[in-house]
């Protein structure tokens, strides 16, 4: 096996957490040839892009070694811009209104002499986000678990790909289900859906929720859609939009809802 790859996909919690991967063919002497891109955009937000080392078959660790000293740079097709390195292989750009929808994003830089791209498009926000109730009552009982407990709806004439994060604010949130080790903060991959009904199965923990709403583009669905079906029977390469380089830069925008559960 020559590759171990593992980068985390930070907006998902349950379906997905990190993707690890080897190759059945070659050998182990060329695995720090590739760097390994984690990039998401946001618009409206600062740019922040971590550059890793590819890791090697037997390190446990989340990721290579961080790569520092690389010169990465963004273009939208008429400006161009130069990350700054803030941190070791962390490298940001501080301008908030650089990143907007529909444009496309190409990333570049050198590593081992070779050229590393990747592109993705922003998206636009989502819209006509709403939700059945925002206050729900959760039972105590497992009876309800095949009850649609909340329809989420949203806008998508045109079959964009979403992601539905649920995100728990509680420092300490409370299980009313204990016999239940379910995660508390979960994803549903709703792909190019306009509605998403969530049961009473799903929630379990009380507290504050936001449902976060993303819309996300394809290469992030590849990737997301190789985690959750990659097992130790069949471990393969995950997809990657980084030519030169493994990894993933993607673009995506959000809204939310705020959700009490009690």
């Amino acid at each position: 096996m020559r590759k171990n790859l593992l980068y985390l996909l930070p907006i998902l919690f349950a379906v997905v957490t990190d993707s690890s991967s080897c190759s059945k063919s070659g050998t182990d002497t060329d695995i720090s040839a590739e760097a390994v891109v984690v990039g998401y955009l946001n618009a409206g937000k600062p740019i922040s892009i971590k550059i890793y080392e590819q890791k090697a078959l037997d390190d446990t660790a989340s990721y290579g070694p961080a790569l520092s000293g690389l010169t990465p740079g963004i273009t939208d097709g008429s400006k161009s811009i130069n990350l700054t390195e803030t941190a070791t292989g962390t490298y940001t750009y501080a301008d908030s209104t650089y990143l907007t929808p529909g444009k496309t994003y190409t990333l570049n830089f050198t590593y081992n002499g070779k050229p590393v791209t990747a592109s993705t498009i922003m998206p636009t926000k989502p819209t006509g986000y709403t939700s059945s109730a925002t206050t729900l009552q959760l039972p105590l009982a497992t009876t309800q678990n095949n009850t649609i407990a909340l329809i989420f709806k949203w806008k998508n004439p045109d079959s964009l790909y979403h992601v539905l994060v649920f995100k728990n604010d509680e420092t300490s949130p409370y299980n009313v289900h204990l016999q239940n080790n379910s995660p508390v903060n979960f994803t549903f991959n709703v792909n190019k859906a306009e509605a998403y009904n969530v049961y009473y199965r799903s929630l379990n923990y009380l507290g504050v929720y936001r449902a976060i709403l993303y819309r996300v583009n394809k290469e992030y669905i590849d990737l997301l859609n190789n985690t959750t079906t990659t097992t130790s029977k069949n471990l393969t390469n995950p997809p990657t939009n980084v030519v030169g380089g493994l990894g993933i830069f993607t673009a995506m925008q959000s809204d939310t809802i705020k959700l009490t559960f009690y």
